[in-house]
């Protein structure tokens, strides 16, 4: 899965026609768990800066002691881990102080309230920069895949891992952010599914966004 993430950012990168920078680049890794995608990113020769949050404090340990193994990920200002959700950050005073890309991969399908958290979010995105995220459409498919057989037929995850009720459905996330003025004009909202081909890994899917697993990715617009 974590290869497909950087190249979703890509593609959004790539979007005409305000294609946004791709160098340089500061990471705000939201919910960033034991610090897969943070780490990556961290490596990129593309990436300036990353800072990755999480609300649990055992999960994040396991980031920092993992990331200690990786001298390169010890130079000042690479890679900052903060116990912290995005509630206890102070939001930005200026555009500079903004990020380039801020990730929600696997974690809004697990909030309560979703549009109070991705509004929580907004502010933290530089104009012309992206909120990229992962999360899980709400249908019968993805109850099937996600609760019936990942949880209780082959155990993938601990059962109530996922709650079916809270997945978003990629039209919903739409409806959201065009209610959002600044976001997402001129081709700057995308979606691509994705699915676990078995022997071979996670593969992108056109069209897979309306019944399982995606990506979804929206741009605040550059002249905000």
């Amino acid at each position: 899965m974590n290869p497909l993430r950087h190249d979703f950012i890509s593609s959004c990168h790539a979007l005409k026609p305000h294609s946004s920078p791709r160098t340089n680049l500061r990471y705000l890794d939201v919910g960033c768990g034991g610090g897969i995608f943070a780490e990556s990113a961290a490596r990129l020769p593309s990436t300036a800066s990353v800072t990755a949050i999480d609300p649990s404090t055992d999960v994040i340990e396991v980031a920092i002691q993992h990331a200690r193994r990786d001298p390169l990920l010890q130079e000042p200002g690479t890679l900052e881990y903060l116990n912290r959700g995005i509630e206890g950050l102070d939001v930005p005073k200026s555009p500079e102080e903004r990020y380039d890309v801020v990730t929600l991969f696997e974690v809004i399908e697990h909030i309560s309230t979703p549009a109070p958290f991705l509004k929580t979010c907004l502010p933290f995105v530089k104009p012309g920069g992206w909120l990229i995220l992962s999360t899980i459409a709400r249908t019968w498919t993805s109850w099937l895949t996600t609760k019936v057989v990942a949880e209780d037929v082959v155990g993938l995850v601990p059962k109530g891992t996922h709650d079916w009720s809270k997945y978003i459905n990629e039209d919903e996330l739409r409806k959201f952010f065009m209610a959002q003025k600044g976001w997402g004009t001129n081709g700057g909202m995308t979606a691509m599914g994705c699915v676990y081909v078995p022997g071979l890994g996670w593969r992108m899917m056109t069209g897979g966004e309306q019944w399982g697993n995606y990506f979804f990715g929206v741009r605040k617009d550059p002249e905000s």
